[in-house]
């Protein structure tokens, strides 16, 4: 490895530990304020401000989660760079955990149609990023 490449790794790997510790910290913060209320019986999951809560913080989470997995494709040199599709990815994912947490009452609609236009367009960014992976996949064989 070039002495570049060898810095690039480094950085991912320090990148990856700290975003290791957010996710960490996170989840134990999401046990914390979860097992209480469950034990308690307080928690109803079906209440619509608990449900939001509880899901957005899950699904963030799980964007902190891609996102470190990305990290580590490119520290393992798996992949020498951060991947477009993954990046649409975690943004495809971002844009979920807004409309799960999204206080309709409160939003314009306006706001809601731009998230919609968004999440359409980078759903559509994916499929072809997928389609050419694909395509690109059949013709190495």
């Amino acid at each position: 490895m070039s002495v570049y490449e060898r810095f690039e790794q480094v950085v991912a790997i320090v990148l990856s530990l700290v975003v290791a510790s957010v996710i960490v910290l996170a989840l134990l913060q999401l046990v914390i304020r979860i097992v209480p209320l469950l034990l308690s019986g307080t928690l109803d999951p079906l209440e619509h401000d608990v449900f939001q809560t509880l899901f957005g913080m899950i699904m963030t989470l799980l964007i902190a989660m891609e996102f470190k997995h990305s990290i580590i494709l490119v520290a393992f040199r798996r992949s020498s760079i951060i991947q477009v599709k993954t990046v649409v990815l975690i943004a495809l994912i971002a844009l979920s955990r807004k409309f799960v947490i999204l206080d309709t009452s409160t939003t314009a609609a306006s706001t809601i149609a731009a998230l919609a236009g968004a999440t359409l367009v980078l759903g559509v960014v994916y499929w072809l990023l997928r389609e050419r992976d694909d395509r690109l996949v059949k013709e190495t064989r």
